[in-house]
């Protein structure tokens, strides 16, 4: 792909708290369109990068850029305006608000119609159809009318993807969308994430090998805040540096799995899955 296809670039990013360097000299590219998958062991850096890039924290040092913008200095609802989104980021669902409701104050919201959200959902029809067009996207339309904290776990985090997809973004970033879902509640979501929009580019920080491997079409290995490697799933899959550090013990443990006693990093049970689940899914 060519420079021009880029939506998103983190170059050179740095940050530093006190004499910690949580984040050294990430770059990053997303392109227009992109499945990419953001993975590594827990406290591999992944949600200071991810604060980073949505403006939660300012680098030390490096630039991010958005659509040819930088916006390295912006907040982050600035950032959201300019196309930008977040699942972990978007207001707390409320409660007592059932599903149509809370879509029809972030779709008015992002018309511009601001707080009179309760009058364009009946009277407004631009507001309605993309209420209505979001609910059967997320597969919302049956409980629409359920106060949202009756909604079962899965329906929730839909329910929080469709919120973002309502501020129409150029580039959404998914902070791990099936934390917490029961097993049962899981192939809903799955699809639906596998159904977004393919013009909206995606960035997915997820721990779920089986998910990171069916939706992501390029990958992103960070560890101890740095890019250890960058590839197609087929080449992550096989990387024996990935397996050595999921598994600890360099490439031979990928068939053996961690010996007892050692201590695997974080997202053991991802490491036989970065060595298996990927080559399930690419042969």
């Amino acid at each position: 792909m060519s420079t021009s296809d880029i939506v998103l670039s983190a170059q050179n990013l740095v940050k530093r708290f006190g004499g910690i360097t949580a984040t050294g000299n990430v770059s990053l590219d997303l392109h227009k369109g992109a499945r990419h998958a953001l993975i590594g062991p827990n406290g591999a850096g992944k949600t200071t990068l991810i604060n980073l890039l949505t403006g939660v924290l300012e680098p030390t040092e490096g630039r991010i850029v958005l659509q040819g913008q930088d916006i390295t200095r912006l907040a982050p609802h600035q950032r959201v305006r300019r196309g930008m989104v977040r699942t972990f980021q978007i207001n707390q669902l409320f409660d007592t608000l059932t599903p149509v409701q809370t879509l029809a104050m972030a779709v008015s919201q992002h018309m511009g119609l601001g707080r009179r959200w309760w009058q364009p959902l009946g009277r407004n029809d631009a507001v309605t159809e993309r209420c209505d067009m979001l609910l059967e996207q997320f597969h919302l339309t049956e409980v629409m009318n359920q106060k949202t904290q009756v909604l079962a776990y899965a329906k929730r985090r839909l329910l929080e993807i469709a919120i973002a997809l309502a501020c129409e973004p150029r580039v959404l970033l998914l902070d791990e969308p099936v934390a917490g879902v029961p097993a049962g509640e899981r192939e809903e979501l799955l699809r639906t994430v596998a159904a977004l929009p393919a013009d909206v580019s995606v960035l997915l920080i997820e721990h779920d090998m089986d998910l990171v491997f069916s939706f992501a079409r390029r990958m992103t290995v960070l560890v101890n805040g740095t890019v250890l490697t960058e590839g197609d799933p087929d080449t992550i899959a096989n990387d024996p540096q990935v397996k050595a550090v999921y598994l600890g013990h360099g490439e031979e443990a990928s068939a053996a799995g961690p010996s007892q006693g050692a201590s695997a990093p974080s997202g053991g049970s991802a490491a036989h899955e970065v060595a298996s689940v990927g080559v399930n899914h690419h042969g």
